[in-house]
């Protein structure tokens, strides 16, 4: 499908959410990338990633505390990320541009492609957010429905049990197998990506075969292959359940929308802004820990208005953000808990399965 565009609104809650963010950093004084805190987990989570690596490749644990280890490797994964990847992706990580490049290319080290994630995430999803046919966060098909739009099968009724093995698999499918797809079909979805550089392909493979020989090879070669299987799959589970919960909780809610673009004009009936703010919900803002591991992004609804300002700031920008929903009648989708967002996920799974 052609992407659709958004209606050009009378409405000036853009702007207004614009000139208040601005105006909060500008009285503050603060630059709204990262500083010395981020810096600061960034290093610790890599350092903790490369030690677990080293301890559990070449000196052998034995089977209890490498199982162990393999969960906290499979964390740290998905918290480098979520705080350093995410941030540089977006470039709000640091304001070297440099800086925010080698946190980008870290999910090279993780498995997946950079190039890749950056058309997948920042200019399909973070546009046409939870638009069926065009974001592919929502294509699961035809193991799970997201949305009315989507064809019901009859194993979907049992979708929301399921579900949580499924996403165990995420990581694995996505480092040998989605990104594959997209490089060969040259398409996200039904999106074509851009045509990638000499650098860009040579990047791509460059990162594959790197990550093979550093978590494949070079593992086998020091363990063998039976206990390298066992570790790297416990790793890569732990990975993809984490991940799939954080992004999922996002926008697969009973409360966020589903818009479908008009049959005639292809537009959707509000502005990019509205848009996003019905489409994502934020979970367990007032947990600072979850804030911290996830890297913000339990507050999604400022991330998507605003993915340039780094995480850190969230907490801070949230209540400008709500107040001017609250002033332009707009609903703000908030989870107080995590384990509140965690069931209206199962009841969105529930209902997406059972309603035609």
């Amino acid at each position: 499908m052609a992407t659709p565009k958004f209606i050009q609104s009378s409405s000036n809650f853009q702007q207004e959410l614009k000139r208040r963010v601005n105006q909060y950093f500008e009285e503050k004084k603060k630059s709204s990338t990262g500083n010395f805190s981020l810096y600061f987990k960034a290093v610790l989570f890599f350092a903790a990633y490369i030690a677990l690596y080293v301890h559990l490749v070449y000196y052998t644990p034995s089977n209890l505390w490498a199982a162990i280890e393999c969960v906290l490797i499979g964390g740290f994964t998905a918290a480098i990320g979520f705080n350093v990847m995410h941030d540089g992706g977006h470039g709000s990580f640091s304001k070297s541009k440099s800086l925010n490049k080698l946190a980008a290319i870290s999910v090279n080290l993780l498995g997946a492609s950079h190039i890749m994630w950056g058309q997948k995430h920042n200019i399909i999803h973070h546009t046409y957010t939870n638009i069926d046919g065009v974001d592919d966060d929502i294509e699961i098909k035809p193991y799970l429905r997201m949305c009315t739009t989507q064809k019901r099968y009859k194993i979907h009724r049992f979708q929301h049990y399921y579900v949580w093995f499924l996403y165990t698999l995420l990581h694995i499918i996505w480092v040998f197998l989605t990104d594959y797809q997209k490089y060969f079909k040259k398409r996200i979805g039904s999106v074509p990506i851009k045509k990638l550089s000499v650098k860009e392909h040579i990047g791509f493979w460059g990162a594959k075969v790197g990550y093979a020989i550093l978590f494949i090879v070079i593992p086998i070669i020091k363990v063998g292959f039976l206990k390298w299987i066992v570790g790297f799959l416990i790793a890569s589970m732990v990975t993809g359940f984490i991940i799939s919960i954080v992004f999922q909780l996002a926008h697969t809610v009973e409360e966020t929308a589903f818009p479908v673009p008009d049959g005639d004009t292809n537009k959707i009936e509000n502005e990019w802004a509205i848009h996003q703010v019905q489409t994502t919900a934020n979970f367990a803002t007032k947990n600072k820990l979850i804030s911290w591991l996830v890297g913000g992004l339990n507050f999604q609804i400022e991330h998507h208005l605003f993915p340039r300002i780094s995480h850190i700031h969230y907490p801070a920008i949230s209540k400008i953000i709500k107040q001017t929903c609250a002033d332009f009648n707009i609903k703000y989708i908030e989870f107080p808990k995590m384990r509140t967002a965690i069931a209206s996920h199962a009841a969105f799974l529930r209902k997406m399965g059972n309603t035609a």
